[in-house]
């Protein structure tokens, strides 16, 4: 991590990211890079649909290949770079036919290796194969959960599941969040973590700079007035007057309170539920 001489209260706890020695300082790949417009966390009607969004500093959206349905064609990985929109780093791939896609690398990837997509590859950091041929035990991100639909699961920086088991056309996959999932034999996933693990280490240090990532305000739910939140009112600091917290629509938060869904379509698939308060270190 870097740190900084305390020439501000907010600069004396405020740390980043070695950029110049963990990327390859290429520019990004212009036939991959799209507009991309801020909409505040606003929907289509113009309501605020996600809280806490607005502002910040004007981004460009890189292209990231999740579907990898270019098989048994081997990738050489041409660079490293920063991703505004992901907290991992991705890297410019060329396969060989030509064509260049970016792709989320794990750790041990840098410029020059190489990595391949198919059913019969080696078992090394970056390759892509199905569950079914990935042995119990091997570390494991960009999963999907779907055959074909591309990687949707465990994406983010410093990341990792692990298969756990194999039985009846399922591997058994032990997810960030400890819960033990079902995900069909068929479904591909990279071998390896994500890259990029200090970045829960990153203090923001300021208010301004958590406004340039397009963060605004929380406002604690104790601080507003009946109508608006069901903790608010009372005179001076107030408990909030119920036993369970709840959001500001009356719904459950927090304290270790079950909030997902009771008939949700995936329950069948869920062998461990995830254990809240003791999530997996390292």
């Amino acid at each position: 991590m870097k740190t900084y001489k305390p020439t501000s209260k907010s600069r004396r706890a405020m740390t980043t990211l070695p950029y110049r020695e963990l990327l390859s300082g290429d520019a990004p790949h212009k036939p991959l890079l799209k507009k991309s417009s801020s909409k505040g966390g606003r929907n289509n009607f113009g309501r605020i649909t996600v809280r806490h969004q607005g502002g910040g500093q004007k981004k460009r959206f890189r292209a990231v290949d999740f579907k990898y349905d270019k098989k048994n064609i081997p990738a050489k990985i041409e660079t490293v770079e920063y991703d505004p929109f992901r907290s991992a780093f991705i890297g410019l791939a060329l396969y060989r036919d030509g064509e260049r896609r970016y792709v989320v690398l794990p750790k041990e990837m840098k410029v020059g290796s190489t990595f391949v997509v198919g059913e019969e590859v080696p078992m090394t950091i970056g390759n892509r194969m199905p569950l079914g041929k990935i042995p119990v035990g091997t570390f494991v991100y960009n999963i999907e959960l779907q055959p074909g639909s591309g990687a949707s699961l465990v994406r983010s920086a410093g990341n990792f599941a692990e298969v756990v088991a194999h039985d009846a056309g399922y591997a058994q996959i032990k997810l960030p969040s400890t819960e033990i999932r079902k995900i069909s034999d068929l479904c591909y996933a990279c071998i390896g973590a994500v890259g990029n693990e200090e970045y829960n280490l990153v203090v923001i240090g300021k208010a301004g700079r958590s406004r340039w990532l397009g963060i605004r305000p929380t406002v604690r739910g104790t601080a507003m007035n009946p109508v608006d939140h069901p903790h608010g009112g009372g005179e001076g600091k107030q408990g909030r007057g119920s036993r369970r917290a709840k959001t500001m629509w009356g719904k459950p938060s927090g304290k270790g309170q079950k909030t997902r869904t009771p008939k949700k379509y995936s329950n069948v698939f869920i062998v461990s539920r995830r254990k809240v308060g003791k999530r997996k270190k390292g």
